[in-house]
Parts: structure tokens; sequence; C-alpha cells
């Protein structure tokens, strides 16, 4: 299917679960991907599973068969699938040159320290360094000619707006928090941003539910779909995080919370499910609540938006301590 040829479905909404394979599904992932496959089977989207393994030096063995296989233990399915990025970098070329004809895209020589060098640089320190106008070169090529150096979306001044299922109105100014954003990198390859926008328009995407720390990623996708000519993006979802005791995103410094680490301790895959459900506000005791154990098909129409906390979820030992009671039963 084209870009210009992908609609969003009057009839059909179509969400995605999509994992990346450059490490293990932890708690965190697993929480966000079990409240999209309950939205999504409670409302009837369509569920697309897509593995984003474009990040191909980071792609361990073996990580892609886990990472479907986990999906499936904890109970989650999904109607198409699974796709894989790195089948087919055709479509991904092909926007490139939409973009370089139109004269939204530029390659981008400046080292990192050459950028952090410039006054119009502000941002030091952040994971992403702003990258001002006053770098952008006056002129750019009418053509994709240079598939191995970075490419850069010149943003113009102006505000992102627009409405978030959970978090409502979202207003973002993408020249002012990273400017102009890498969409094509030096391995030849699409970056995560231009990928995902490409993807989700070939495969009539249009519902995307994610943690917040891909908030702003929604303003430079929704650049991305204006700029391409792709129509309405899809309507974004964005979920607090789990997070560690030092309010850290939950990463390997907080212990070893993959899936499969519980799995392999003998942790059963519904005490697990339940301990997602309880950090998506279904308490143990009560109607409709999770208690010690819970199929994550039961929890359909239970876990909604109005359950779900709206503070981030902090991972204690002492969820640690409780899904270890349960190893062997």
């Amino acid at each position: 299917m084209s870009l210009q040829a992908a609609k969003i479905s009057e009839k059909t909404p179509i969400t995605r679960l999509a994992p990346s394979p450059t490490g293990a599904l932890h708690l965190g992932n697993a929480r966000t991907f079990l409240i999209n496959w309950c939205l999504a089977r409670a409302a009837g989207w369509r569920v697309v599973l897509r593995i984003e393994d474009l990040d191909t030096p980071r792609v361990k063995p073996g990580v892609v068969e886990a990472t479907i296989e986990t999906l499936r233990w904890l109970g989650l399915d999904w109607d198409e699938g699974p796709h894989f990025q790195t089948t087919d970098l055709g479509p991904y070329r092909r926007a490139m040159r939409t973009l370089a004809d139109a004269g939204r895209v530029y390659p981008c020589t400046l080292s990192r320290n050459e950028i952090l060098a410039s006054a119009s640089a502000p941002n030091e320190g952040d994971h992403e360094i702003r990258y001002d106008a006053s770098l952008r070169p006056a002129d750019r090529p009418g053509r994709f000619d240079d598939p191995e150096a970075n490419w850069r979306l010149a943003v113009y001044d102006g505000r992102v707006r627009f409405e978030d299922a959970y978090r409502g109105r979202v207003e973002l100014d993408i020249a002012q928090s990273v400017g102009d954003f890498v969409v094509w990198t030096k391995r030849a390859c699409p970056s995560y941003q231009l990928a995902v926008v490409v993807d989700d328009a070939r495969q009539g995407i249009t519902e995307v539910v994610r943690g917040d720390d891909l908030l702003d990623s929604a303003g430079r996708q929704m650049l991305l779909y204006s700029a391409l000519n792709l129509g309405e993006p899809p309507r974004y979802t964005h979920l607090p995080l789990v997070r560690g005791t030092d309010g850290r995103r939950l990463a390997k410094r907080h212990g070893d919370t993959r899936i499969d680490h519980y799995r392999a301790a003998g942790v059963p895959a519904a005490r697990l499910v339940a301990l997602l459900a309880r950090w998506c506000g279904l308490e143990a005791a009560g109607a409709g609540g999770a208690g010690d154990g819970v199929r994550a098909a039961d929890l359909i129409g239970r876990i909604s938006l109005d359950t779900i906390p709206r503070a981030d979820i902090t991972f204690r030992p002492e969820d640690d301590a409780w899904l270890r009671l349960g190893a062997g039963r």
C-alpha cells in the first residue's frame, strides 16, 4: 500500500502493539501494552503487531522471537502481523524523496559538539540537543541523494495542538524544544520519527497508545504527517509511566524487571497481570479487582482511561516481593 493510498478507516479503528527488540520487555512496557490491548478489545479496534527493529546495532539475536512469545504468555493477541520494519526500506525512501522534493529536509554534517558549541543550542545536557534554525543551510537539495548522511526536517515556528485522549488539550512547540530533528540517519535507514509515521499511515493506524515520555514525539510526528500530506494523524493517548523509587523511568538501574525474569522465576502470568491491573487502578478487592491472579482477557471492559491513575506508578520492593511470593503456584 502506498503512502498516499493509506486512509484512516471510518468503520474500524486500528491500533498497534509496537515493541522494539533492543531489549526484553519490562513491567513498564507490559503495563502500556496491556492497557492498549484492553482498550482495543473493549472498543472493537483491530490490533496490528509491528516489530520496530530498525535500530539494528542494538537488536540482539533471539530477542524478536522472545518478545512475541512474551506478549502471548501475557495473554495478548493481535489481528495482523507481525510486521517488521527492516523487511522493506522502500516506503521510507519514498517518503524522504517526497520531503526532499518539497524542500523540507537537508543533510546535516555538524557533529554533536559543533551543535553544542552553537549559542543557539541552549539545551545542553538534554537527551536530544536542540538544533536551532540558524544552523539550517539556506539552500536545501531538491533530491534525496545521500542516504548515508543524517537528514533533518526543517521545523518552522508555531505550535502543534491536538486533543490527547487521556491528557486532554496539548500544545507543543517543536521549534523550541528540539528544532530541526533527524528523520534519516547515516546508517542509511529512517529515524524512529519518520519510520513510525510512514508505518502508521500505511497500516491505517488510527489509535496510538503509549507512555507520556513520547508526548513530544507526537508533535514531531504530526509535523511529518502534514509535510507528507498524509491526512489526519492518529488519535494519541499518552499514559503515565512506571518509575523506580528514585523517580526515574523504569530501567536496569532498578534491578531486573524483565517479564522473562519473573517468568523464569516461576511467577505465573496471572499474578504478573494482576500487578499490572492494580497499577491500572483495579484494587485487589471488590468487583472487577485483580486479586492474586487474573487473565488479561478478564480485564477487557474493566481497564479504561477512567480507571488509570493520573500520576506515575512507582515500582517498589514490595511489588517485587509480592510477585515472587507467587512463584511456583
